[in-house]
C-alpha cells in the first residue's frame, strides 16, 4: 500500500516555467484598494514580499515554524494573477474564486498538495502559524497606511482603525503598536545626528 505523504508528484518543467512567469505577473497587479484611499500604490509583490518578511518575524517573536508561516505568506495572493487584487468594496458587491484560481496555477506542477493544503490551512485560520500569517497581510497595510497617516492623509486613520481590529495575535498586536509609535523614516534618517545630513556631502 502506498504511503500518500511519500508520494512525489512528477515536476513538469514547461508548468514550473509557466508558474514562475505568472508569479511576476503580480509585479503588474496593482494593490486596488488605494484609488479609495486617495493616497498611496503598490503592486501585489511588493506586498507579498514585505508580508513574508514579517510573517518571519512574528513567528519568532510567537515561537511558532517561521518556515511554514513565510509559506503560507508567499503563496497567500498568488491567485490574484489571475482574479486581480480584490479591495474590500469589491467584495461587498463581487466574489472571486480565489481558490480555483490557485488550482489552476499550480496544476500540473508538481507543487499542487502542498500549496493548496496551505492554502486551505489559511483560510481555516485554526494552527498559530495560519493566525500569524493573517496578521503579516494586515501589518504590511498597517505599515502602508501610517505612512500616508504620516504623510498627511487622515482617512488613513480610519482604515488603521479597522486593520487593528482584524489582528488575531498578541504578537500582531504588539508589533503593530510599536509600528504606529515609531516614525517611518526613522530606519534611514533618525539613525544619525541631524548636522550628518548638513555636513557629510560638504568639499574639504
Amino acid at each position: 500500500m502506498t504511503d500518500k505523504k511519500n508520494t512525489v508528484t512528477p515536476m513538469d518543467l514547461s508548468r514550473l516555467a509557466d508558474l514562475c512567469n505568472e508569479a511576476g505577473m503580480l509585479r503588474h497587479t496593482p494593490r486596488s484598494g488605494y484609488a479609495f484611499l486617495g493616497s498611496g500604490r503598490e503592486n501585489v509583490a511588493e506586498h507579498s514580499y514585505r508580508v513574508c518578511v514579517i510573517g518571519h518575524i512574528l513567528a519568532r517573536m510567537a515561537g511558532a515554524d517561521a518556515a511554514r508561516v513565510v509559506f503560507l505568506c508567499l503563496f497567500h495572493d498568488l491567485h490574484e494573477a489571475r482574479t486581480g487584487d480584490f479591495n474590500y468594496v469589491n467584495h461587498r458587491y463581487n466574489s472571486s474564486r480565489s481558490r480555483q484560481a490557485l488550482t489552476d496555477a499550480v496544476n500540473g506542477t508538481g507543487l499542487e498538495e502542498e500549496i493548496l493544503h496551505g492554502w486551505d490551512e489559511l483560510e481555516a485560520a485554526k494552527s498559530s502559524e495560519a493566525a500569524l500569517a493573517h496578521d503579516a497581510d494586515q501589518l504590511d497595510l498597517i505599515c502602508n497606511l501610517n505612512v500616508e497617516l504620516h504623510k498627511g492623509n487622515a482617512f488613513a486613520r480610519e482604515w488603521l482603525d479597522s486593520a487593528l481590529k482584524r489582528l488575531r495575535t498578541r504578537e500582531g498586536q504588539a508589533l503593530a503598536e510599536a509600528i504606529l509609535r515609531t516614525d517611518p523614516n526613522r530606519w534611514w534618517y533618525g539613525q544619525v545626528e541631524k548636522d550628518w545630513w548638513i555636513h557629510h556631502c560638504d568639499p574639504k
